[in-house]
């Protein structure tokens, strides 16, 4: 004889759960995403005084951007040009010369008094010109 009702043998499954693993990952992915930007705008520099690589020889005079102490900004395309412009002047001028000679090196040269923002606002209508890098111009450091 038989039992009434027969036990049926329940197979183990053979399957993990990763629902619990993806939802960890997710967190830890925006947790990562949320500190990454806020540890490198936080890193204190001390910047070097001026030992800098010159540019090569072989090279084509640079454009020359400057700012003096007074925030007025000039442009030197090779020959001695010491009238102030507008910035909105110079983005132009730096477009034309960038479409004749894309390659040529453009430095920014700015007086050590200017505030930050003044060369910054430089450097971005300079990109917006079309500049594809600006390098920046320093004096030899002092010997002691």
């Amino acid at each position: 004889m038989q039992p009434a009702y027969q036990r049926k043998r329940r197979r183990p499954v053979a399957e993990i759960n990763v629902v619990p693993y993806i939802d960890v990952m997710l967190v830890l992915l925006i947790i990562f995403m949320v500190t990454a930007p806020i540890v490198t705008q936080g890193v204190k520099v001390e910047l070097p005084q001026g030992a800098a690589e010159v540019l090569p020889a072989d090279s084509k005079p640079p454009v020359v951007a400057s700012i003096d102490g007074d925030g007025d900004y000039y442009l030197n395309k090779g020959g001695s040009t010491n009238v102030p412009m507008e910035l909105e002047e110079l983005a132009t001028e730096v477009a034309a010369l960038m479409v004749t000679e894309p390659e040529r090196p453009v430095v920014v040269k700015a007086d050590r008094n200017i505030p930050y923002d003044k060369v910054i606002q430089l450097m971005v209508t300079l990109q917006g010109a079309g500049v594809p890098s600006v390098g920046l111009m320093t004096d030899s450091p002092k010997e002691k």
